[in-house]
């Protein structure tokens, strides 16, 4: 049985974090475990008038240091901070999106970046600590990696050495397919002499994250371009973005890696997170009517649909699923459209004595590794959907890995200060 989450401030902060886009607070949870206090946060949801993930993050939290507004309105970060952190809202950037609806920085989201670059200039992090959907690597589809090249350019520019690395959940012992890209900036001036040996042993996801020392493709990318330049011509023509799963980059020149991961702890599964029966709703359970409704959306099939441009006919294909989700693997990527009753070919669902079921907010929760009913309420007890609560861990990160990464961080600045 996977181990619950537990909440604690440090008592002895390593040091001071400020969280963009704080969500419902994953970034603060596995960042505490690891000693680091968070002394600023901002959370703002454009889209609704109520600030349900802003009023789950109070109610845990507290009021100290927290912001609900919109980020451009956040002028500065008003204490001293050793590490910026955020996941960034990643909508123009996802796999949900078709390649010629995916506008990357251009998009209502992606131009969040030049927000977070404002107060990286502002406040100058020892540390910087992101988070986003792995289709950032290879944004926008008509030049492939562009988007990721920017965010290297620009915030190179400040004098960080920049890592990143697609990270599988699952791959690290957690119940998840999920899979992100870290992107961890360290303020120096200091240029590694082996960039393969960085990746792979010395660099702080290296050490957080392990991989093999084998490494089965590699490639370079020169951004000693100004950034405009690099935005009007970068990988123009080219189906492919150079920018591989691993990699680091400084003073003008990305090195990326094809890496594997060398987790050997051990690994948990959808089964480690499920309640018994017993403490789940009735409404939780598919009736006998509606199987075939979910099986038939699991299942693989050809759908004639039709251009809304043009009005041409065309075919459009699905591939199987599996029914029931399996609980001896690790589960699929909650999504943010997991709650509600209807039947869904992304939603979870599970066979169990009783029958099959979709999964409750809480399970959904343990597979983020957030502590149980984390989101179940708001300000003054305020109760929370079910459905926002799926709405929250479709958005939300594996806690977990954020604790590795922060005990790296925190081992760091201990040994700076020896």
């Amino acid at each position: 049985m996977l181990k619950k989450t537990k909440y604690r401030e440090p008592l002895k902060p390593i040091g001071s974090v400020a969280e963009l886009f704080a969500g419902v607070g994953g970034f603060r949870i596995g960042l505490a475990e690891s000693g680091w206090k968070t002394v600023f946060s901002n959370q703002w949801e454009p889209s609704t008038k109520t600030q349900h993930a802003s009023d789950v993050y109070v109610a845990r939290f507290g009021t100290e240091g927290h912001t609900n507004i919109d980020i451009a309105q956040v002028e500065d970060i008003p204490q001293h901070i050793d590490l910026l952190v955020g996941g960034f809202p990643c909508q123009d950037y996802s796999v949900a999106k078709s390649l010629n609806s995916s506008k990357g920085l251009e998009g209502k989201k992606g131009v969040l970046w030049w927000e977070i670059l404002r107060l990286v200039e502002k406040k100058k992090p020892k540390y910087v600590f992101l988070e986003n959907v792995d289709r950032l690597l290879k944004s926008p589809s008509t030049q492939r990696g562009r988007d990721f090249a920017i965010m290297l350019k620009t915030l190179g520019q400040e004098g960080y050495l920049i890592e990143w690395r697609v990270v599988s959940a699952s791959e690290y012992g957690f119940p998840q397919r999920r899979i992100r890209v870290f992107i961890v900036a360290t303020k120096t001036s200091s240029f590694p002499s082996d960039m393969v040996r960085f990746v792979t042993r010395d660099g702080i996801l290296a050490r957080a994250l392990p991989v093999s020392k084998e490494i089965s493709e590699e490639s370079q990318v020169d951004l000693s371009g100004e950034a405009d330049e690099i935005s009007k011509t970068f990988n123009k023509g080219s189906v492919k973005s150079p920018f591989l799963n691993s990699g680091v980059y400084f003073a003008g020149r990305a090195y990326s890696y094809k890496t594997y991961s060398a987790f050997s702890g051990p690994k948990n599964v959808l089964a480690d997170i499920v309640l018994p029966d017993s403490e789940v709703p009735d409404s939780y359970f598919v009736s006998k009517d509606r199987i075939d409704e979910w099986k038939y959306l699991k299942g693989a099939k050809t759908i004639e649909r039709t251009h809304k441009g043009s009005g041409a006919k065309y075919n459009y294909a699905e591939g199987k699923m599996a029914f029931p989700d399996l609980l001896d693997n690790p589960s699929r990527t909650i999504l943010t459209g997991e709650g509600g009753t209807s039947p869904s070919r992304f939603k979870h669902i599970i066979k169990t004595a009783q029958g099959y079921r979709r999964l409750t907010p809480k399970e959904l929760e343990r597979l983020n590794g957030f502590p149980d009913d984390w989101t179940s309420s708001g300000l003054e007890d305020s109760p929370i959907s079910d459905v926002r609560r799926a709405f929250f861990m479709g958005n939300a990160l594996v806690v977990g890995l954020v604790a590795r990464v922060g005990k790296v961080l925190a081992n760091d600045i201990k040994a700076s200060k020896s």
